[in-house]
C-alpha cells in the first residue's frame, strides 16, 4: 500500500478490494481483523469467492459479471453492519471490487436534505 493511501491502514471500516477475477488484492486491518479466522492477511491473493457459502458465491459472481454495486444491512454477533460492494476502475477500465463493511447503530438519525 503506498504511502498515499496508508490513511486506509487503519480505517474504521474494513476495505476489501478484489481484481474482477475475484482474487483478493489488498485488505485493510480492520478486515484483516474480520476474518482473521479464514487467514486474515494471509487471504491476499486467494479468491474471495471460495470464502463464501454456495448461495452467496452465485450471488457475488453474478455482481463480478454484471459489474454492479450491491448495498444492504446485516447483522451479526448482535452488531449490524452496512456492507457497501461496487466496482472499481483503473484507468476507465474494470478492475474488480471493492467491499466496505462499516458498523452502524441499530437506530440511527435520517435526514432529508434539499
Amino acid at each position: 500500500m503506498s504511502d498515499q493511501h496508508a490513511w486506509i491502514k487503519e480505517f474504521p471500516a474494513a476495505v476489501t478490494v478484489c481484481d474482477g477475477d475475484g482474487i483478493i488484492l489488498e485488505l485493510n486491518d480492520k478486515a484483516a481483523r474480520t476474518f482473521e479466522s479464514d487467514g486474515g492477511y494471509g487471504l491476499i491473493g486467494l479468491n474471495m469467492l471460495e470464502c463464501h457459502p454456495q448461495a452467496a458465491r452465485t450471488k457475488t459472481e453474478a455482481l463480478l459479471a454484471a459489474k454492479e454495486k450491491n448495498v444492504y444491512t446485516i447483522e451479526k454477533k448482535g452488531v449490524k453492519k452496512l456492507i457497501f460492494q461496487s466496482p472499481w476502475y483503473k484507468d476507465g477500465l474494470y478492475a474488480g471490487f471493492v467491499e466496505l463493511s462499516l458498523e452502524i447503530p441499530f437506530e440511527m438519525e435520517h435526514f432529508i436534505r434539499g
